[in-house]
């Protein structure tokens, strides 16, 4: 298994893209080819753990690591990590519409799924391929990347990280989350601006042949902990065949079922690791992109055209509160084709002019798979308390935008095909907004 870059024909092992985290021509690593798995395969996923799905899996993308490494990342990731030793258990809300609960992890947010395992990984990829350097992990964050991220790499050896978060962009809980993390190779530092300034400039950081030869000088190399590292994205592949394993475990589905997939993002990551699942035989029939307010995905989703100049908006689902989703390109490259040079002009007028518009048929494509639409601030509100006054289900502000969405889609589709949805946080992380939408008194 090789991975190549999305704007040109950059080719590296799986261990080279995790401990780059970036390609040098600014692109992002995606796999040659997608493993496929057969009958055989998936019958003998359906018993096993998810700590025993995830070493088989990843065997299949990190075919440069060895049994023995993987078998060490995973168990270190998901053993008393998460609650009751169990990282993603499915929640059944209301009929056909499942919740994969993705927040039992220390920081109570869906990014520990792939932050618990990326620094494994990454150090053993680091020794592979950059042995004896000291790993620089740059970060941007929106709110839970930045505290799975610090709570991962804290004092992990020949690593520093620092985190970049916008300082009135984040909910209190999360910006309490980061500045008081321990350990003595973190840094955390807030920014005036919002996520997008934030991964700007991180980017232009990884972009800079000076500071890149300044960490050359003191045997140091740049990484990401974002999703823009594919180490951060084959976590999430996994737990999306998971729960499709449960499904069919626990009856919910028969093998071939189709069913759909909801995701709340921003970035786009959590969605793109649904679609890599597809491509490795899951079958999904329709990926439904939940947006707040900042519904830039689902404007392009239906125009083809994606354009980042518009009012940013702090939400209560603070996460998704990005105009620029980086995985997208991912999925730009693969709809494309693979044609790099037209994903390196699209990111470039992206880059100066804010916004690009793809071809019918990209458009096409990418609308025969997806859905997109947005919530609003009250109807986050009042899916929140409906859920849990009818289904005495809890949950934060991004579910609740993912329900919503949802919803739309069945209403305006009439499909009611069993809805797998990502639960990507806990409501105890965001109690000033959950409270008063549960509050009847």
């Amino acid at each position: 298994m090789h991975y190549i870059s999305t704007r040109s024909q950059e080719m590296v092992t799986s261990a080279e893209a995790i401990a780059r985290g970036i390609a040098g021509d600014g692109g992002l690593y995606v796999p040659e080819s997608f493993p496929v798995l057969s009958a055989d395969a998936v019958a003998k996923l359906i018993p096993m753990s998810y700590k025993e799905r995830a070493k088989y899996l990843l065997s299949l993308f990190l075919t440069d690591y060895s049994v023995a490494e993987i078998d060490r990342c995973v168990e270190g990731a998901y053993t008393g990590n998460f609650d009751h030793d169990e990282p993603a258990p499915l929640a059944e809300v209301e009929k056909n519409m499942c919740l994969l609960e993705l927040w039992h992890g220390p920081t109570c947010a869906f990014k520990d799924m792939a932050l618990q395992l990326l620094p494994r990984l990454l150090t053993v990829a680091v020794d592979k391929v950059e042995k004896g350097k000291q790993i620089v992990i740059l970060v941007a964050t929106s709110g839970d990347t930045g505290k799975a991220a610090l709570e991962g790499f804290a004092d992990v050896p020949g690593t520093r990280i620092v985190v970049f978060y916008p300082c009135d962009g984040v909910s209190a809980m999360q910006k309490l989350q980061m500045i008081t993390q321990d350990g003595a190779n973190v840094a955390v530092a807030g920014i005036k601006g919002n996520f997008d300034d934030a991964q700007t400039g991180v980017k232009a950081i990884f972009a800079d042949e000076r500071m890149r030869a300044l960490l050359a000088q003191h045997n140091m190399a740049f990484s990401s902990a974002n999703s823009i590292n594919f180490g951060r994205l084959v976590p999430q592949v996994v737990y999306y065949v998971s729960a499709w394993c449960d499904l069919i475990k626990t009856g919910k589905l028969q093998r071939m079922d189709r069913f759909n997939v909801v995701v709340p993002t921003g970035n786009f990551g959590n969605i793109l690791a649904a679609y890599y699942a597809k491509q490795m035989g899951v079958p999904v029939d329709k990926f439904v992109c939940a947006s707040n307010r900042n519904n830039v995905l689902t404007d392009f989703l239906k125009s083809g055209i994606y354009d980042r100049n518009r009012a940013f908006y702090a939400t209560s689902s603070p996460s998704m509160d990005i105009l620029i989703s980086s995985n997208l390109e991912r999925l730009l490259f693969h709809v494309s084709g693979g044609d790099g040079a037209m994903v390196s002009h699209w990111m470039k007028q992206l880059s100066t002019s804010g916004k690009y518009a793809v071809s019918d048929e990209v458009r096409q494509r990418i609308q025969s798979e997806f859905f997109g639409g947005f919530c609003d601030e009250e109807s986050t509100r009042r899916t929140i308390g409906e859920l849990f006054e009818k289904d005495h289900y809890l949950c934060d502000p991004h579910t609740a935008v993912a329900v919503d969405v949802y919803r739309q889609y069945a209403k305006q589709t009439g499909d009611r095909k069993l809805a797998l949805i990502a639960s990507t946080a806990s409501a105890y992380k965001f109690a000033p907004a959950v409270l008063p939408a549960v509050y009847v008194g």
